[in-house]
């Protein structure tokens, strides 16, 4: 066992947040955007990776869809958002400190085949015609609670396979199969969606899992020895939370992250009300809806993924995105028109890919692999941490006001964050003038 530090402000020292390392920077380009894929381990995570995402996207629009049937009710769509994100809420610290002390390979394993039991019991239930929504709300919450652990072993595990001088790339390509499946997963559920229902979508799903889980025993990566945790749990917690506190680039990227995915991006919960009452459409106008996202997002990724990995332009991704996302989301608020609704999510998704994945690389370049998996838990208990009260105070809006009011409340709170975001800036590009903060 890993002898104690000796007090909180002796916890491991913060790398700067730069993007111009030469090691780093290895040329731009169309061959430089997918530089990554050159890593055996890294292919088949990505294959597998985005075979299960498309899945999941498919669940996702299902089972908006299958709540919309059940209650129609705004309301309820957050409230089976909260469920999902409150055990996230609850225990994603504690998960991030068991990821830097196990085998990321092998929690990501267990996290995905759990999640594949999940949707193959909601295809099951949903089949029999004896899904009522108290269900969708409790499977909801054991997917986050398993999300939990997955989402950061999946963030720390990047490194594993590609190394730090491609991590900036294998994180920007990671986003685009996540995007590069909503582009595809909620089009082809608006289509099946009339041909085999929910419950087909959920079952497709589960088996979609499969390719993620195949791909990841196929890796040849040598399992990784962390020291055990022994009964330093609140020591090692303490160590993350003190790292994030004292380095303030950090803290303000996640403190942004934590506004702007929690109230600005919970406009989604919407989409299909929007998608049905607004655009007057179905099933596919949701789905199309959802994909034109995730198209935005890839081209995004491209365009990113492209550029050199410097200072300047992570700060000009960061800006643009912001800025970008909190201004479609206005319109698409506004929109009554199904082609300028289309329009915007593309834009709401280039947005969101340049803004979310830009913030993690700089995470990820600043934070040492000792520290790396708690520094993603509270990344990712960023991205959900206000998401429960934002998915019911939306919903709430949604229902009691209209739903165009409160997504233009939610492209108003992102505006405001962006303009933060300005202020900013000058400690995200001189950061090594906050590293001794981090150490006395």
């Amino acid at each position: 066992m890993a002898e104690p530090l000796s007090s909180v402000e002796s916890a491991p020292e913060a790398a700067p947040i730069v993007g111009a390392e030469p090691s780093v920077v290895t040329g731009t380009g169309r061959l430089a955007a997918f530089r990554a894929l050159r890593h055996r381990n890294f292919r088949l995570f990505f294959t597998g990776q985005l075979i299960s995402l498309i899945g999941t996207w498919m669940q996702t629009v299902a089972q908006g869809w299958l709540v919309l049937r059940l209650t129609d009710s705004s309301f309820m769509l957050g409230i089976v958002a909260f469920a999902n994100y409150v055990p996230i809420l609850a225990v994603s610290l504690f998960a991030g400190v068991i990821v830097d002390h196990v085998d990321r390979r092998r929690l990501i394993v267990c996290a995905q085949s759990m999640m594949m039991l999940s949707a193959f019991i909601l295809a099951t239930i949903t089949w029999l015609h004896v899904v009522k929504v108290e269900h969708v709300i409790i499977l909801a919450a054991l997917n986050g609670l398993v999300s939990s652990f997955d989402m950061p072993g999946r963030q720390a595990f990047l490194v594993e396979m590609v190394g730090r001088d491609d991590l900036p790339n294998a994180i920007t390509l990671n986003s685009a199969i996540f995007n590069g499946a909503r582009a595809l997963g909620p089009a082809i559920a608006g289509l099946l969606l009339a041909a085999i229902g929910e419950a087909g979508c959920f079952f497709v799903n589960g088996l979609s899992f499969i390719a993620v889980i195949w791909s990841l025993l196929a890796m040849d990566i040598a399992p990784r020895e962390a020291p055990k945790l022994g009964s330093m749990m609140w020591h090692r917690l303490r160590e993350g939370l003190t790292y994030v506190w004292r380095h303030r680039p950090t803290f303000n990227l996640l403190m942004l992250i934590a506004i702007v995915s929690g109230f600005g991006f919970q406009y989604t919960v919407l989409i299909p009300v929007f998608a049905r009452n607004v655009l007057n459409g179905g099933a596919q106008t949701y789905g199309f809806l959802l994909a034109s996202q995730g198209l935005g997002a890839v081209v995004g990724a491209i365009i990113i993924s492209s550029r050199r990995s410097t200072t300047k332009v992570h700060i000009q991704n960061l800006v643009a995105g912001l800025f970008g996302l909190a201004l479609a989301i206005m319109a698409f608020g506004a929109s009554p028109i199904l082609w300028l609704s289309l329009a915007s999510q593309v834009v709401v998704g280039a947005g969101l890919m340049s803004y979310m994945a830009t913030t993690n690389t700089l995470l990820q370049l600043s934070v040492s692999d000792e520290l790396r998996g708690r520094v993603m838990s509270i990344y990712v208990l960023s991205f959900i941490g206000f998401a429960p009260l934002g998915s019911l105070a939306v919903g709430s809006v949604g229902e009691h006001a209209s739903p165009q009011m409160a997504v233009m409340l939610c492209g108003a709170i992102a505006l405001l964050c962006g303009f933060y975001l300005l202020r900013a800036l000058d400690l995200l590009a001189h950061p090594t003038l906050d590293r001794a903060a981090v150490t006395t």
